[in-house]
C-alpha cells in the first residue's frame, strides 16, 4: 500500500508530465468538496465564492473565480470519472506529440475561454437572462474539452475503441460536440446549459490553438517564454517517447511529414523504432 502511495506521489509531484498533476488536483479538490458538503453552509460558500458566476456584478466582486473554477467538477461521481478518463487518454496523446510543456497552458486557457463564452452568452443572449443572477458553473469539463479537441484536431484520423468498435477521433468529437450544441439550443434557459456553453468555449480554444500552432504561432509557448529564456518555437513539431540512442542530426521535414501521414492512417503504435527516433529528433531542440 505504501509503495502504491509513493508511486502516486511521484507521478503527481515529481514527474515532468503535467497530466498526473492535473488529475491529482482535480481528484483532491473533488474529495475536499465532498467532505465540505457535510458542513452547514459549505455548498453555499462554494457556489458563491469559488464557482464562476454569470452575473457581471457578482463577477466584479469575485474576480478570482475564473481561476478557482478551473479545478472543480460537479458532485456527480460519474462526471469526474468521465472527465478524468478523457483527460488521461487524450492527455497522453497530447504530450506524446506536443511535449510536456503545453498541456497545463492549454488546460488553463481552455477553461478561461470557456468562462468568457459562458459570461458573454448569459449577459448578451436574451434566452439565458432567465437564470443570469443565479447561474454558476464549474470549469474542469471546459478545461478537459480544450485538451480533447486539441488532440482530435492534431490527430483527426487517430482511431480509438468505443465499446466494441473503432472510431476516428474527428467523428467521435464531432458527434459529442454536436450533441452538446443541440442541448444548449434546446435548453437555453436551464441551469445546466452554462456548463455545456463553457465546454464549447474550451473546445473552440483547443481547435483554434492547434490550427495556429500548425501555422507556427504557439500561444501557450509564447506565454511560457515570457518567464524563461531560450529559443521560441517557430513551427509545430512532434515529440515521441523513445529510449533508443539519439543522434544529433535533424531529419528532413518531408521525412517527418511521411511519418505523420502514417500515424493518421494506422496510429502511433504501428511506428517502427526508427520512425519514432525521427520524430524525437525533429522536436529535440524545442523540448
Amino acid at each position: 500500500m505504501s509503495n502504491s502511495w509513493q508511486n502516486i506521489q511521484s507521478k503527481v509531484l515529481k514527474s515532468d508530465s503535467k497530466l498526473y498533476l492535473l488529475i491529482g488536483i482535480n481528484v483532491v479538490v473533488y474529495l475536499l468538496m465532498l467532505l465540505a458538503s457535510s458542513f452547514a453552509g459549505a455548498n453555499t460558500f462554494l457556489a458563491n465564492d469559488l464557482f464562476l458566476p454569470a452575473s457581471l456584478s457578482r463577477l466584479v466582486s469575485h474576480i478570482w473565480t475564473p481561476f478557482t473554477y478551473l479545478f472543480f467538477n460537479n458532485s456527480n461521481i460519474f462526471q469526474i470519472l468521465f472527465n478524468m478518463l478523457w483527460l488521461y487518454w487524450m492527455g497522453q496523446l497530447f504530450e506524446d506529440f506536443l511535449g510536456k510543456k503545453r498541456l497545463l497552458g492549454v488546460y488553463i486557457l481552455g477553461g478561461l475561454t470557456g468562462a468568457a463564452l459562458y459570461i458573454l452568452c448569459y449577459n448578451f443572449v436574451p434566452v439565458f437572462s432567465i437564470t443570469l443572477l443565479s447561474s454558476v458553473i464549474v470549469g474542469a469539463p471546459a478545461c478537459v474539452m480544450a485538451i480533447v479537441v486539441a488532440t482530435a484536431t492534431l490527430l483527426p484520423d487517430q482511431e480509438v475503441m468505443l465499446l466494441f468498435f473503432r472510431i476516428k477521433l474527428k467523428w467521435l468529437i464531432s458527434i459529442y460536440l454536436g450533441l452538446i450544441l443541440l442541448y444548449v439550443l434546446a435548453n437555453g434557459g436551464s441551469f445546466i446549459a452554462g456548463d455545456y456553453i463553457a465546454q464549447l468555449g474550451g473546445a473552440l480554444f483547443g481547435f483554434i490553438y492547434i490550427k495556429q500552432l500548425q501555422k507556427g504561432s504557439d500561444w501557450v509557448g509564447n506565454i511560457a517564454n515570457l518567464f524563461k529564456s531560450g529559443p521560441k518555437l517557430s513551427k509545430l513539431k512532434v515529440v515521441a517517447r523513445n529510449g533508443n540512442k539519439r543522434t544529433n542530426s535533424r531529419p528532413r521535414q518531408d521525412e517527418v511529414d511521411v511519418i505523420l501521414d502514417k500515424i493518421s492512417k494506422v496510429g502511433y503504435e504501428h511506428l517502427s523504432s526508427e520512425e519514432k527516433e525521427i520524430l524525437f529528433r525533429a522536436s529535440k531542440d524545442d523540448n
